[in-house]
């Protein structure tokens, strides 16, 4: 009798614990997926930065404190690591990494997890910034090197570090599903740093910016119609997700040679090593997993 009341009470114990996993949580913190969460908090970031300057806090102050430099690294600004990831001082820049990080973001939590996902996401954004500070440091006192790798006293914020690193573990996971690269936005970029660099003193020259910028937020918006042709106003370009990477980093370090752009190419690149590695990782610990995912994305 007592082990038949054992039993049952086991199975019960057991049957009620998978419930709770089956079940949906009325939580709001199980309710949004962590990369929401994340993108909430590159907003509040971006809300509190905006209103500290126009309260009268010196932009160099701020930059100081939520920035990531390399000569400050070396200097002991370690916290910069993390609170450059969340800071974005350009509304533009915001936009368009908060609807990259939404796209693939939720679509690599799904096949990870919450946690893994989190941890990752933290992870491959530090090594982005370790990454960039050490070349930026030995390799960006010279004006080639800067171009190339970052001056050591510019400061570099954003999310592009670890939404690279996304980038990168999908090309390994998911490396033949098709995916768009959002090139107008891009392109505007490049050509506003293009008009600044070659025609500095152009009486157009902010108007022309001006308009660059509203292209920008219109063509990112674009990407939501239902309208096919409203959205080649945004030049999506489709390609398998192992060449996503290539393409989004090399013209860019191929333009950087001659231009300075407002590019943390190097941070880029060390989030998307650190994608790599770990989906590496991945590939070879759970090879009839990963195979399958790869399969199934396609």
């Amino acid at each position: 009798m007592a082990k038949w009341f054992n039993d049952n009470l086991e199975r019960s114990s057991l049957r009620r614990q998978s419930m709770k996993r089956i079940q949906p949580s009325n939580s709001i913190f199980r309710k949004l997926s962590v990369t929401t969460w994340l993108i909430i908090l590159n907003v509040i970031v971006y809300i509190i930065f905006i209103s500290l300057s126009v309260s009268g806090y010196a932009e160099q102050q701020l930059l100081n404190i939520f920035a990531l430099q390399a000569q400050a690294i070396f200097a002991g600004s370690f916290w910069t690591l993390l609170t450059s990831m969340f800071t974005h001082v350009w509304l533009p820049h915001l936009f368009f990494n908060m609807i990259s990080l939404f796209f693939i973001g939720n679509l690599l939590e799904k096949i990870i997890g919450r946690k893994k996902f989190l941890y990752f996401y933290l992870i491959s954004g530090i090594f982005a910034g370790i990454f960039y500070s050490i070349l930026s440091f030995y390799l960006g006192n010279t004006e080639l090197g800067a171009r190339i790798f970052v001056s050591p006293l510019t400061y570099s914020v954003g999310a592009s570090g670890a939404i690279f690193g996304i980038a990168g573990l999908l090309a390994i996971l998911t490396p033949h599903m098709k995916v768009y690269l959002i090139m107008g936005p891009i392109i505007a970029i490049i050509l506003q740093s293009l008009l600044s660099s070659i025609f500095p003193d152009l009486a157009l020259l902010p108007i022309l910016n001006l308009l660059l910028t509203a292209y920008i937020f219109f063509a990112i918006f674009t990407m939501f119609s239902f309208n096919p042709g409203l959205r080649k106003f945004s030049i999506p370009m489709g390609m398998p997700f192992y060449m996503l990477p290539i393409i989004a980093i090399v013209p860019l370090v191929i333009i950087g040679l001659f231009v300075s752009l407002p590019i943390g190419n190097t941070a880029h690149l060390g989030g998307l090593i650190a994608g790599l590695i770990y989906g590496l990782y991945l590939k070879k610990r759970y090879k009839r997993k990963t195979a399958l995912i790869s399969r199934y994305f396609k």
